[in-house]
């Protein structure tokens, strides 16, 4: 296929540009340029259930030992399957949806272990004070 303009539309109907074999209902082999693309999910493929009350968020343990085992994340497909497979839009933007979704939970979770151990910090620190103080006194005796 040399000419660049061509197009072709196969008896199951699937219309493709720079292809003569369309396998789905629109084929471009080559670059697209659009101002938006709209994509329509599944009722409930929306990630915001990690929010749930009762949705079991993974331990940042276990997403390590994860990565280390196969240097991706959980539910990402790894570099080798999407070269294979390619890449499915809507799927790959709700996964990585669900990712930053839990990511903020791990913040959130990590914001408030930080101002425990400040409280903590403060309180071992006003005891420090008041033990060297104690110590000083004792000292001068």
């Amino acid at each position: 296929m040399n000419n660049r303009f061509s197009f072709v539309v196969n008896p199951k109907g699937n219309f493709g540009i720079g292809t003569t074999n369309p396998d789905s209902k629109l084929t471009v082999a080559g670059n697209i340029h659009a101002r938006e693309v709209k994509v329509t999910v599944s009722a409930g493929a929306v990630p915001d259930y990690v929010f749930a009350n009762d949705y079991k968020l993974k331990s940042l343990d276990d997403v390590e030992k994860y990565i280390k085992q196969n240097s991706h994340l959980p539910e990402i497909p790894s570099a080798q399957e999407i070269e294979k497979n390619g890449l499915m839009l809507a799927e790959m933007n709700l996964n990585l949806l669900k990712k930053m979704e839990e990511m903020t939970l791990y913040m959130i979770e990590q914001n408030r272990e930080i101002k425990n151990l400040k409280k903590e910090n403060e309180t071992l620190k006003t005891l420090s004070d008041r033990l060297s103080r104690v110590e000083k006194e004792l000292s001068k005796k």
